[in-house]
């Protein structure tokens, strides 16, 4: 995976959503930005909080606060309605390199999946991931608010 310049997007286009971007400062801990009325992105994100061995990840609604401060420091990631992820090392990835670095976090055989997956070109991983995307509210539903975190891991959220 090549680091990408978020002047050029994907393949040097200007139009393209960027597979990853630096964001500085780097974060102590994972974020995901996530589609907080979206029941697929809802239920991905309980699968990271409980697959999260070290208990590290963050989640925040990509409507609320703390996106808002990432979205207006990083204007290119503006278009992103499904989720980002922002890793430790300050890189923020979209599309299906965002679900790969999740995987990759998550370790175990999520990691391994990841790694088989990493086999299909980004341009058909993306395509994939777009058109589910695109069907997720029809198919899977909304939420009407954001689902409340049970208490257990409710500092894990951020506003």
């Amino acid at each position: 995976m090549r680091r990408v310049d978020p002047r050029e997007g994907l393949g040097g286009r200007a139009d393209s959503e960027p597979e990853h971007l630096s964001l500085k400062p780097t974060r102590s801990e994972p974020l995901l930005l996530h589609d907080g009325v979206c029941v697929l992105c809802n239920r991905t994100m309980r699968v990271v909080r409980k697959r999260d061995r070290s208990r590290t990840s963050r989640f925040a609604p990509l409507h609320g606060e703390t996106a808002a401060a990432v979205l207006a420091e990083h204007p290119e990631l503006a278009g992103i309605d499904s989720m980002i992820w922002i890793d430790t090392n300050g890189q923020a990835f979209t599309r299906s390199a965002a679900a790969l670095a999740i995987a990759r976090h998550l370790g175990g055989g999520w990691a391994i999946l990841g790694s088989l997956v990493r086999i299909v070109p980004t341009v058909l991983r993306d395509a994939l991931y777009d058109w589910v995307a695109r069907a997720r509210h029809r198919v899977f539903g909304r939420h009407d608010a954001c689902p409340v975190p049970p208490p257990e891991d409710r500092a894990r959220f951020l506003p």
